[in-house]
């Protein structure tokens, strides 16, 4: 295929964006959000006035990125034409360099564009759990607690964590923590599910290989401050602090665990020093969490009355780090595959995530 037939391919599957990302009712939008902002008393409410600027420059980010790609193809078709009269090599290299730039610019839109949940763009509640197992388990879900905080770093998104429980010889017992970020609930959504590790013990003296399991399970900070919670459905129980937290944590009963009792839904949170402020963070995450559960509940009621036999089940197994006696990570709702599992551990996993993103578009 040559270089101009490439360029062609581009501009047709930008254009096809068009239902997607539909720039008419984005510009309109933007138009209501910038009136909004104008009006008296706007700023006196400083969490929804931070929502409507977040909003607005997400949506002016998305229309600038559309625009800037279609300016670099123009440059791309110019630049054939250069060659085509000229057929010089430096022509040829600005040109390759050109379409190089293009199809990064092409495949990085395509994924904000995917990004479209009604929840996308939200903060996330990540938990990690082990499973059965023991002390493999709990190493696993450690090494899984590190590779996110690695993507984290890598996508400059702020790590809040709310409970961090240490495992009885190693690893973690139970974690959970809030991905400050734009999109971090669109991203992290994909890694929900239960994840298998493959390797050689390091516990194990006698070298054998084990096979642990860990779950991962992610819920958007929803917008919502309208959820109540009955005060008869839940019980507090205040406990000394353990695990991080830094100096001085342990000695004031400040840890904070909240028992939904109707849903068996449990959360603790022991980060901060003041009881006040974890009974504050634990409620808000248990909101969500109690929000999230609603929400599938209409949606299965919804699929039920259309017929359709959906599965929400999220805990069913996603990936595979194998370890010994070969070297791979598979995704097995995509098939992507990866050899170099020190990789994906240490934080390399767009490429799973923008593989999904894409498998689930309609």
């Amino acid at each position: 295929m040559n270089l101009q037939m490439y360029i062609m391919l581009w501009i047709i599957e930008l254009l096809n964006y068009g239902g997607r990302f539909d720039p008419d009712k984005k510009i309109k939008r933007i138009k209501e959000l910038e009136n909004e902002m104008l009006g008296n008393g706007f700023w006196n409410d400083k969490k929804h006035s931070d929502a409507v600027v977040s909003e607005l420059n997400n949506l002016k980010n998305s229309i600038d990125s559309v625009s800037s790609v279609k300016d670099e193809i123009k440059d791309a078709l110019e630049l054939i034409e250069m060659l085509k009269l000229e057929g010089n090599d430096d022509v040829k290299k600005e040109l390759e360099l050109s379409i190089n730039k293009v199809e990064d610019r092409v495949n990085n839109l395509e994924i904000n564009l995917l990004l479209s949940g009604e929840y996308d763009k939200c903060d996330a509640i990540v938990d990690i759990h082990p499973g059965a197992g023991g002390t493999e388990s709990c190493d696993w879900a450690s090494m899984l607690y590190r590779m996110y905080t690695r993507w984290c770093e890598k996508h400059n998104y702020k790590i809040e964590l709310v409970d961090y429980q240490d495992g009885d010889e190693a690893g973690i017992k139970s974690v959970s923590m809030i991905v400050h970020g734009n999109n971090s609930y669109g991203y992290l959504k994909n890694e929900k599910g239960v994840h298998r590790l493959i390797r050689i013990s390091p516990f194990d003296s006698n070298k054998r290989r084990h096979t642990s399991f860990a779950s991962v399970d992610v819920t958007p900070i929803y917008e919502n401050s309208d959820f109540k919670i009955d005060p008869n459905d839940i019980r507090i129980d205040i406990y000394r602090a353990s695990g991080h937290g830094g100096q001085g944590v342990n000695t004031t009963d400040s840890a904070v665990r909240i028992t939904h009792i109707p849903t068996k839904i449990v959360v603790t949170c022991q980060n901060e020093r003041s009881q006040i402020r974890n009974k504050e963070t634990a409620m808000n995450v248990l909101k969500n969490k109690l929000y999230k559960l609603e929400l599938e509940k209409r949606e299965k009621e919804l699929n039920s009355i259309k017929g359709e036999n959906k599965d929400i089940n999220f805990g069913s197994q996603i990936r595979t780090y194998t370890l010994h006696p070969y070297s791979l990570v598979k995704d097995h709702r995509t098939n992507i595959e990866v050899s170099d599992p020190e990789k994906v551990l240490d934080g390399d996993i767009d490429l799973f995530i923008n593989a999904n993103l894409k498998n689930n578009v309609k």
